[in-house]
């Protein structure tokens, strides 16, 4: 707690108390018989209202928000790739939302290097409707071959959480590539299956044809 006089633009005393110790500065020459009286009630003061009621204040606080205050909810990650068919260009979002308490570091990776500060929007903290909170940070690129990721640390979570973000037209291509092989694999399948039935059939034919039975 501390108590400040000022005259004409400039401090003349200040009183404190910190860590149950009183201090006086003064800047002025003040006589002494007029500050002791001062310091002395500033004592009394403090340790018969000031000191009371703010600890018990803070006491009851405290009791009331003991559930809120022990609250601890792990924050849902997801890390986004999105194009703009205008611009040519892609936009990448790091969104953590859902987390409890609202302290959280949310960081832009490119290549394993931290994104700069002027390159990110967003990084507002939002507040949910169900009292917890999001960060989203995005970042505007262009077509390149960097890697990015996204770190967060909260104190729901043991470790640094790092979520990378996949390359979406190579798992496009590889999907094709995948679906080609299984057609493939189902068009044989089914040319084996007409083959070993027909197979059968003409080797039932033969077996029950005259000339065999002669």
């Amino acid at each position: 707690m501390i108590v400040a006089d000022a005259a004409r633009g400039s401090s003349t005393d200040e009183l404190s108390y910190i860590n149950n110790t009183f201090t006086y500065t003064v800047a002025v020459n003040i006589k002494q018989e007029l500050i002791k009286p001062h310091l002395e009630k500033f004592k009394q003061d403090f340790a018969k209202t000031f000191y009371p009621v703010c600890i018990t204040t803070l006491k009851n606080y405290l009791k009331k928000r003991r559930d809120q205050r022990n609250r601890k909810v792990t924050p849902n990650i997801t890390l986004t790739q999105k194009a703009n068919s205008d611009s040519g260009e892609s936009r990448v979002s790091c969104l953590a939302t859902g987390f409890y308490p609202r302290h959280i570091n949310l960081t832009l990776f490119r290549d394993g290097q931290p994104v700069s500060d002027h390159e990110i929007t967003g990084g507002d903290l939002l507040p949910n409707g169900d009292g917890t909170y999001q960060m989203r940070k995005s970042l505007e690129i262009s077509a390149d071959k960097h890697k990015y990721s996204c770190s967060v640390t909260h104190l729901s979570l043991d470790n640094k959480l790092i979520i990378e973000l996949e390359d979406e037209p190579f798992r496009r291509r590889i999907g094709v590539v995948v679906a080609v092989l299984l057609l493939v694999c189902a068009i044989s399948g089914i040319l084996a299956v007409v083959c070993m039935r027909k197979g059968r059939r003409e080797d039932r034919d033969f077996r029950g044809s005259p000339n065999l039975m002669m």
